[in-house]
């Protein structure tokens, strides 16, 4: 059988969608609870304040992927930077190749943008997706770990004297 697979940006109606693949991401990562953003949230983020990106992959023209993706900048590199947020193949669609193909595509984008990297996270425990990041020369940052403040820690922080 001959699928037919593409990877587009996502539309302006598909803001439902987005936030459909975002509580499945947060499902495989066991951490559903911690979802929060709403279509009205994400619609402004995404398509007034174009503050990420989204891309869906498709199979025979239904969405079985998605990723999230925005611009970061290195003081190192002096230019800006490709940073994945997200990336989720649907259970059933994986071992297909389509995360590496929406992970080439994005790689792609990140040199005709002229980034001088990409970057993302990756849950320790999560090997299928290590195997692939390593198959495809991602080097771990085993030196660096994440910070974090969040919402309510940034207001907390934010307004101390």
């Amino acid at each position: 059988m001959n699928t037919q697979f593409a990877i587009r940006p996502a539309r302006l109606d598909e803001t439902g969608l987005v936030l459909e693949f975002i509580k499945k991401l947060a499902v495989y990562e066991k951490c559903a609870d911690e979802v929060v953003a709403d279509e009205a949230t994400l619609y402004h983020s995404l398509f007034v304040e174009r503050s990420a990106e989204v891309v869906f992959a498709e199979e025979d023209g239904a969405v079985v992927g998605f990723a999230l993706f925005f611009h970061n900048f290195s003081t190192f590199v002096g230019r800006k930077g490709l940073y994945l947020e997200d990336l989720f193949i649907l259970p059933e669609k994986r071992g297909r190749g389509y995360g590496k193909a929406l992970l080439k595509y994005l790689a792609k984008l990140a040199v005709e943008r002229n980034c001088g990297r990409m970057e993302w996270i990756c849950l320790d425990w999560n090997k299928p997706a290590l195997t692939v990041y390593r198959s495809i020369g991602a080097i771990p940052m085993d030196e660096w770990t994440v910070q974090r403040l969040d919402e309510a820690a940034l207001k907390k922080f934010a307004s101390e004297d």
